[in-house]
């Protein structure tokens, strides 16, 4: 089986919106999505906290209201911030879920795709462990491609787009580091658009 098929990805590997191939940690931000969201974008993000730090739990821990705002100096830029994604894809292809993809997780903010605006309605939001301008680990292409098969397989998914495709001038992210080639051929699979396609 090849390396990014190791997960289970029949009908069992749901329930109720959380994935059964991945490390479920309960975020209390989320929300309903609105009657009748089609659930076709998966919107990918990077993130580090500290920015450049890629060991430790801030991560989980802001998306579970539980940082110690005290703990580092940028950690005073993000205090009182309620945010949260459905996965984050840690540097060794380590899985986490934070929301149900039934529900609206909070990641996208201010944000517009194909004239359709507030992304978090209608968009499942992936977290790569990572930095704006930096590379990705191969594990987490693994990860990523694992998820898309898988996510494809329950939801009606079309597209797939950064942070920065859908809040240009105001994200940057995944960022040039970010290797969108290596998606090519699981997006063909999939039928899966991705930016400028």
């Amino acid at each position: 089986m090849p390396s990014d098929q190791r997960f289970a990805t029949d009908g069992l590997a749901w329930t109720l919106g959380w994935y059964a191939g991945a490390r479920h940690c309960a975020s209390p931000n989320f929300g309903a999505r609105p009657a009748g969201a089609v659930l076709d974008l998966v919107l990918l993000h990077s993130i580090s906290l500290p920015p450049g730090v890629y060991t430790g739990d801030a991560v989980e821990r802001l998306f579970t209201n539980t940082l110690d705002w005290d703990a580092h100096p940028y950690f005073q830029t993000l205090r009182g911030l309620e945010v949260s994604a459905h996965f984050l894809i840690r540097r060794d292809g380590a899985l986490w879920q934070f929301v149900s993809c039934e529900d609206r997780a909070w990641h996208a903010g201010a944000s517009s795709f194909q004239r359709r605006d507030n992304c978090n309605d209608f968009s499942i939001g992936v977290e790569l462990e990572g930095l704006e301008g930096d590379t990705f680990e191969p594990a987490q292409y693994v990860g990523l491609r694992t998820l898309l098969r898988a996510l494809s397989e329950q939801y009606p998914l079309r597209h797939l787009a950064g942070h920065s495709d859908v809040a240009p001038g105001r994200k940057i992210d995944p960022g040039p580091g970010f290797e969108w080639h290596r998606l090519s051929d699981v997006a063909s699979q999939l039928n899966l658009e991705l930016p400028g396609g």
